[in-house]
Order: structure tokens, then C-alpha cells, then sequence
């Protein structure tokens, strides 16, 4: 039995144009002469032709990009707002917690609203009664909650709003990005009781950005991409999906920046500020890739790095370092190494060769990071020098600071009680 069914779902927006200005959305499909009134650019499709059934009793996770049309899948199963075409059917009662404060009136105090709100859940005043005080002191909002709703900070707003959604005894919740704006504190408070809903078998529909917490919660995943079902199934099999798709658009745009901000040279012209030496050794390709071998721009973590080095040396040489240098976007040094510094003895080098740097771990924080590649004798001597020749970019869901991720672990003393994040939670199997 499904909890909530989305059969050939398609939501299509107007964009606001002066030429119909009194002409509306509705009288034009009334007339049956939409798409003769209407240009194809003043339409946006949100959803197109989007079919979901989630089970009862299931955690679903629906994924995307903003603009992919997750928050517009939300509100038509709650009801908030109409399919264009298609069908949206749910078994049980709904509380939606999707846009924040959404229902609260913010001239009232917060004690008005959660009656008012509770009433439009479908509870009776005598219920609300019974649930007035828990939802209070979930919220957190004991010395607030006779103060007017347009006095709450975002964070208030989120957590009367969840409160309300989870007391009044739903079969299917719905959830989205609100989370995001939550307090440190309040967020754990709410994925425990999101677990507790999981463990008494209520459906869930669950809308995020935070795909760790996607992982941990969900049991299936849909993955929206420019309105359309994209792929849906085991959550870590989409979300690795989608991750790879969001990889290769990061990509893409990195090499586009990349080469507008290029200045135009003529053939053979170099820009002498950025390299430099006679060449007795000379660098003639560079090529970032991962420890697949796969040439990439945009690398996570794990990816690791091969930086590849191809050289020709005309003549026997028998004095020459190989070095490398990491600067981040603001010109600071992050890591420089070459292989004098490790001890290495040049003995001889001749003709066309290939120097690789492999680099099993990438511990750098989000940014876009520049190359430094050289060649020189062991006095400092360059053969040939490129400056900030090569970039890419590090992307990761990592939330640290400063240059360098550094690998690290945490120990308290007895008197000191703590909880681990989810995710070490998961790992222990708590």
C-alpha cells in the first residue's frame, strides 16, 4: 500500500509579462488557448511528467539542484498548490513543514498561532490543549511564546514550526531545506525525533541538500534534475549518481571559467610573467588527473592526485630537481615539496621523459587552488619554471577553515559528557 502516489505529475508556472497583465494562468487553461496566449519563454516548467510512489511506513529522500523542482513536488503533496497535470493522491494525515513560518500570522503570538495552526492540521482545540505544552517546550520557546510571531528570530520560526508539524500525530511528514536554518543545537533535536517517526513507521518525505544525512535517514531517493525524474532507488547508489553528475557540471563550468579568463595570445606568444628559464630541461605538458587516471579539473578528497609532468631534455644533463607548489585563490603557499628536498640524486636525464607525483589524499579545504611546476638545478638554477600555470578546483561537503584538511581525532575525559556527530554514530553502530 503506498502512503502517497505521484502518477505523470506536471506543475507549469507563468512568468509575469506586461502584454497579459489581466489575462491569468487559470482563464487561459479554462479557454483551452494557453499556448497560443502564452510564448514558450513566459512558461516555466517546475515539474515534467514526475511519477513517485513511496510506501507506507518508508523514509523517502528526493535530492536536486535548486531549481530542480524538489520544493514543488512538497507542496503538491501537501496540498498547497495544484498539479498542472497529473495526479497527486496521499493515504493518512499531512504535516508539511516546508516553507518557514509558512501558516504562522506574524501579528498574533506564537501560543495564537499554535492553535491556529493546529486547527488547520486537523486537530480540536481540546487536542491542542493536551499537546499546547510539549510543543513549547520542544520549541524551546517557554519565555517567547506570548511575544508576537514577527518578534522570532529565523531559527524561533523553524523550531515552532517543527514542533507543531510533529505533535500532531501525522502519518506522512513532510520536510524541507528548514533544517538548514535551524539552530546548532535544535537540529539534533529534530533528526532524533525524525528517527523516533522512522521507528514508529510514519512515512516521510524528506527534501535536502545535506546528503549525509539523506544517506543515514532515507530508505529510497529520487534524484530531480530541471524538473524530471532523473533516477530513484538505493539511497547511496543515487546519491553517488548525482554526485557524479554534479561533479561533471563543475567541471565543465571550471574549464569555461578557465579559459574566458585566458587573456589572447598569439600563436606561440607566452605570458612571460608566468613562465620562465632557458629550457635546457623543458616542461611540455601538464595533466591533473585522479588515481583512476581519469584528467580532471574539480577533485574531492578521496579523488587523490597524479600530477603527470612530460619533459625533453636535448642534451645529457645530470643536475636537475623535479618540485611542485600548491598556492590557494588568495596567492598563499598551502604545500611545496621537489625532489632534492626528499633526497632524491639526479644522476642523468635525456630526451622525452614523464615525471608523475602521485598524492594519495588531497587534504584541502573548499577553494580554487594554482600549480606551480619546475624544473631547475639544486642551486635554484630554472630550466624551465611555470607560475600558476595549472588549476582546479576542491570540492567537498567539509565544513573546516583555514588552508589544509588536517587528519585528526577528538578524546574527552569521563567528566566530560559529549555527544558524536551522526555520522561517527553510524560508524560505531550506535
Amino acid at each position: 500500500m503506498y502512503a502517497i502516489e505521484i502518477e505523470k505529475v506536471s506543475r507549469i508556472y507563468q512568468k509575469y509579462s506586461a502584454r497579459h497583465r489581466f489575462q491569468t494562468f487559470k482563464s487561459a487553461l479554462v479557454r483551452g488557448d494557453l499556448f497560443r496566449a502564452l510564448k514558450p519563454d513566459e512558461l516555466v516548467t517546475a515539474l515534467d511528467e514526475v511519477t513517485l510512489l513511496v510506501e507506507k511506513g518508508q523514509t523517502f529522500g528526493v535530492i536536486g539542484e535548486n531549481g530542480s523542482g524538489k520544493s514543488t513536488l512538497l507542496k503538491l503533496v501537501a496540498g498547497i498548490a495544484k498539479p498542472t497535470w497529473g495526479r497527486v493522491r496521499t493515504e493518512g494525515k499531512v504535516s508539511a513543514l516546508i516553507e518557514l513560518g509558512a501558516g504562522f500570522h506574524p501579528e498574533i503570538t506564537g501560543r495564537e498561532n499554535i492553535f491556529i495552526n493546529g486547527i488547520m492540521l486537523g486537530l480540536s482545540k481540546k487536542e491542542i490543549a493536551a499537546k499546547f505544552d510539549e510543543i513549547v517546550k520542544f520549541a524551546e520557546l517557554e519565555d517567547f511564546i506570548d511575544a508576537p510571531v514577527k518578534t522570532y528570530s529565523s531559527g524561533m520560526y523553524m523550531r515552532l514550526g517543527f514542533a507543531i508539524a510533529i505533535n500532531v500525530n501525522p502519518e506522512i511528514l513532510l520536510i524541507d531545506e528548514v533544517l538548514a536554518v535551524g539552530d546548532a543545537s535544535f537540529v539534533p533535536k529534530c533528526l532524533d525525533r525524525i528517527d523516533d517517526f522512522r521507528r514508529r513507521k510514519k512515512t516521510i518525505l524528506f527534501v535536502s541538500h545535506d546528503l549525509t544525512t539523506v544517506e543515514k535517514i532515507c530508505d529510497r531517493v529520487a534524484w530531480l534534475k530541471d524538473g524530471r525524474l532523473r533516477d530513484m532507488g538505493e539511497a547511496k547508489r543515487v546519491i553517488d549518481a548525482y554526485l557524479q553528475d554534479v561533479a561533471e557540471k563543475q567541471e565543465e563550468d571550471f574549464e569555461r571559467r578557465r579559459r574566458e579568463k585566458a587573456p589572447p595570445q598569439a600563436e606561440g606568444e607566452e605570458r612571460r610573467e608566468n613562465r620562465w628559464g632557458k629550457r635546457e630541461v623543458e616542461i611540455t605538458n601538464v595533466s591533473l588527473k585522479n588515481l583512476a587516471g581519469q584528467e580532471k579539473h574539480v577533485f574531492s578528497p578521496d579523488d587523490g592526485m597524479a600530477i603527470e609532468i612530460e619533459i625533453n631534455s636535448p642534451s645529457l644533463i645530470d643536475d636537475f630537481v623535479f618540485g611542485i607548489g600548491f598556492f590557494n585563490s588568495q596567492g598563499i603557499s598551502c604545500y611545496g615539496t621537489n625532489t632534492h628536498l626528499e633526497d632524491f640524486e639526479p644522476l642523468a636525464v635525456e630526451g622525452k621523459g614523464k615525471v608523475v607525483c602521485r598524492i594519495p589524499e588531497l587534504n584541502l579545504i573548499n577553494g580554487t587552488y594554482y600549480l606551480d611546476i619546475a624544473v631547475h638545478k639544486r642551486d635554484g638554477y630554472p630550466y624551465d619554471y611555470h607560475r600558476n600555470l595549472y588549476s582546479f578546483l576542491m570540492s567537498s561537503t567539509s565544513r573546516d577553515v583555514g588552508i589544509a584538511k588536517i587528519p585528526h581525532e577528538w578524546d574527552f575525559s569521563d567528566s566530560i559528557r559529549i555527544k558524536p556527530p551522526q555520522e561517527e554514530k553510524a560508524r560505531s553502530g550506535v
